[in-house]
């Protein structure tokens, strides 16, 4: 680490700490040379894959376009900020585990829709009718129907 006042190549850590919840780590430095002090941070840099679009061209993924999309569904439900950004952590470590470098857009929109199905079923199904472009009463109708017979599922699993 250069330092900051005399370019000096030659520093040493003097203290180390974990901030920000454990994401990143603040480091007190001195300069050999100067002895002045410094503060730097560390984080690991986590690159998110690109997203393949079902006409074939690429686009980086964008954290706020993905918030975006989950808040409009999720507009005046109540869910709490940390639901929404945990869900929205969810779904990028889903995404980033993938390991690869492109992924099918396909696969996020479906993977959000597999979140908001968990967390609110009527922001499942506002996200859906968008993503899925519901074109009249009866797709949003099979949507509902497939929510009441999974919900009915779960009933007869916990009765049992």
């Amino acid at each position: 680490m250069h330092c900051p006042f005399c370019t000096a190549v030659d520093t040493k850590v003097v203290d180390s700490r974990l901030v920000a919840e454990g994401q990143q780590v603040r480091r007190r430095r001195e300069c050999n040379s100067c002895h002045e002090r410094y503060t730097t941070y560390e984080t690991a840099e986590l690159l998110m894959p690109r997203l393949i679009k079902s006409d074939g061209s690429s686009q980086p993924f964008d954290e706020q376009k993905l918030r975006a999309g989950i808040l409009r569904a999720l507009e005046k439900r109540p869910v709490g900020v940390e639901q929404i950004e945990a869900l929205i952590n969810r779904i990028k470590l889903f995404i980033r585990s993938t390991g690869e470098r492109e992924v099918p857009a396909r696969m996020l929109g479906e993977t959000v829709m597999a979140e908001l199905r968990k967390l609110d079923q009527v922001a499942f199904v506002r996200f859906a009718s968008v993503y899925r472009s519901f074109e009249d009463i009866n797709e949003f109708k099979e949507e509902i129907d497939k929510l009441a017979v999974d919900a009915s599922q779960v009933s007869q699993i916990t009765e049992s």
